[in-house]
């Protein structure tokens, strides 16, 4: 018999009526919105109303450097919080929103997978309560107000040839990454060349997801660099007028979305920032909701700990003053044996015959990836808990591949089943989490706020990706002098390189040494609050393949979804 599918999984759930998911969490009735009938949204006061509540452990999942083949992450996650409840814990799992672009183009939706999935899964990976349309928005206004201001004037002094701010929409649409706007007559605007990205690399995104409050995210608007003078001077979306109304926009976005996994585990689903140029982390006011909402609060970095887990340790708990108690790195037999070097893998191409046989050997041969990925949570000060992702076709053998590794590296290791087995089968990983979170955290950030912006990218390369030095453009070196004299030289750094690899190079596997970082552009979102270095070419708007998973996307006849993956 065919195992179910995801979407088919997701319909036969059973349920609990949403206002009781809260009720679990300590939330009153007159802290929620209800949004249908199984998503309701929260109200910030509840972070106030919950602040006298005991501090869940809190734990973020990352993973090795992520492959074609996925590897896994959010279901572990999902499964994780759904195994809490087997061993007596409760956890609140916090996850980001997927984007429609990638469910609609190949990577599908976002929910988790199998029997460890958030749910509904149609509402969670088909925009939700329209938190993303508010950035898209609110981002846009901002875009048709320097317009305006250029077309009436530019009183600011804004460069044609350095205006940063462009727009954004939540699909996968090449033919939109670089435009033409005010073609036409005088009365249609001034003409320049901008272009679009994907509503995920919205500034507004990252600011939506750093926000600890209304009022933080109306003065980080506020703060917002649309463009530059001739001179350098950075002007602002206050300056132009825009901020005030995209805060109106926004609103009703800041307040995190409560849905449940197929076991009814409390599910905070809430912004979603781009991985490679952003966080790619959750929001922090969703954070500080389930933090005081049960025993563990448990939340999901971005692509592998290089990436999303750095950015969450040295970004996102700097500005929330959290402090994780555990991390989990999410590994596969099939990850690792990839990371060897020795295969080929496509997206969405049939794996090498070589790749499923039982070869012990291979694992180990990328093992060198896992073990950099323990070593970058360890430099944090935090306990690492090696979750052994296991498919079907894996041999017991590559399983002890993996444990040898983890236990070489002094890293704790389970081997968890959630995919086929829901809850019951990530016990184990969830008994080694809840062991790993008891230890006394010696968690700190990697830089301090005074250290040069140079510094800190210099610290990121060295001891994260194991660089030999950061070599930088003529340009990037002068964009860091603009803001460092501009005063944005204590804000942290979000490197934005390829997530295939520690390295800048997606091609080098496992974990790559002698090798440089180069730096050939560096940008600055000032609302964020962080500057990220852009080391190699990054794609912030994505393109649809040959055939897209809106092709395979309808209603049927009873007007349920069909081909949602």
């Amino acid at each position: 018999m065919a195992f179910p599918s995801d979407l088919e999984i997701a319909r036969g759930a059973t349920l609990k009526p949403i206002a009781d998911i809260a009720e679990s969490m300590g939330l009153r009735p007159e802290f929620l919105e209800p949004y249908g009938r199984d998503v309701l949204k929260i109200r910030l006061e509840a972070i106030e109303e919950l602040a006298d509540r005991p501090k869940a452990k809190y734990v973020v999942v990352s993973a090795v450097t992520p492959t074609p083949l996925g590897e896994g992450k959010t279901t572990t996650l999902m499964g994780l919080g759904q195994a809490m409840s087997h061993i007596g814990k409760r956890a609140t799992v916090a996850v980001r929103q997927p984007s429609m672009g990638p469910t609609f183009g190949i990577k599908g939706g976002a929910a988790g997978g199998g029997y460890s999935q958030a749910v509904p899964m149609e509402i969670l990976n088909l925009h939700l309560t329209g938190d993303f349309h508010a950035v898209t928005a609110a981002h846009n206004l901002l875009s048709a107000m320097v317009d305006n201001h250029l077309h009436k004037g530019n009183e600011s002094g804004l460069d044609l040839n350095n205006i940063t701010w462009r727009r954004v929409l939540d699909v996968n649409d090449r033919s939109l990454r670089n435009i033409v706007v005010g073609l036409g007559s005088r009365m249609d605007g001034v003409t320049r060349q901008t272009g679009f990205d994907i509503t995920a690399a919205s500034e507004v995104m990252a600011i939506l997801a750093l926000s600890i409050s209304l009022a933080d995210m109306r003065e980080r608007l506020g703060r917002i660099v649309v463009g530059y003078t001739k001179d350098g001077t950075p002007v602002t979306s206050e300056e132009i007028g825009g901020a005030g109304a995209m805060a109106v926009i926004m609103r009703e976005a800041i307040k995190p979305n409560l849905l449940q996994t197929l076991e009814n585990t409390p599910v905070l689903v809430h912004s979603g920032p781009f991985g490679n140029i952003a966080t790619g982390n959750s929001s922090i006011v969703a954070d500080l909701i389930g933090i005081r909402a049960g025993d563990f609060l448990l939340t999901e970095a971005g692509f592998g700990a290089d990436m999303g887990a750095e950015r969450f340790f040295n970004i996102k708990c700097r500005a929330s003053g959290l402090t994780p108690d555990a991390a989990v790195v999410v590994s596969t037999v099939r990850a690792l044996k990839a990371h060897s070097g020795k295969f080929k893998i496509v997206a969405g191409k049939p794996l090498p015959e070589a790749l499923l046989a039982e070869n012990p050997d291979d694992v180990h041969a990328g093992g060198a990836n896992l073990r950099k990925q323990i070593e970058n949570i360890r430099i944090h000060g935090v306990s690492p808990v090696v979750a052994i992702n296991a498919f079907p076709d894996d041999h017991e053998s590559e399983h002890r591949a993996i444990m040898e590794i983890a236990e070489e590296m002094g890293a704790r290791v389970a081997v968890a089943n959630h995919f086929g087995k829901g809850g019951a089968g990530a016990t184990e990983l969830a008994e080694v989490v809840a062991e790993a979170a008891e230890e006394q955290s010696d968690f700190s950030v990697l830089y301090p706020d005074e250290a040069s912006l140079r510094e800190k990218i210099e610290i990121v390369a060295a001891k994260v990706y194991g660089a030999d030095g950061v070599d930088y453009s003529a340009a990037a070196s002068k964009q860091l002098d603009t803001y460092e004299r501009a005063g944005f030289g204590r804000l942290p750094v979000c490197i934005a390189k390829t997530h295939l690899s520690i390295s800048s190079d997606p091609t080098l596997k496992g974990a790559p040494t002698g090798w440089r970082l180069p730096v050939r552009e560096v940008r600055a979102s000032v609302g964020a609050g962080f500057v990220y270095p852009i080391c190699g070419d990054m794609m912030t708007m994505p393109g649809l393949g040959t055939a897209p998973a809106a092709m395979s996307i309808d209603l049927d006849e009873n007007g349920e979804i069909v081909g949602l993956s």
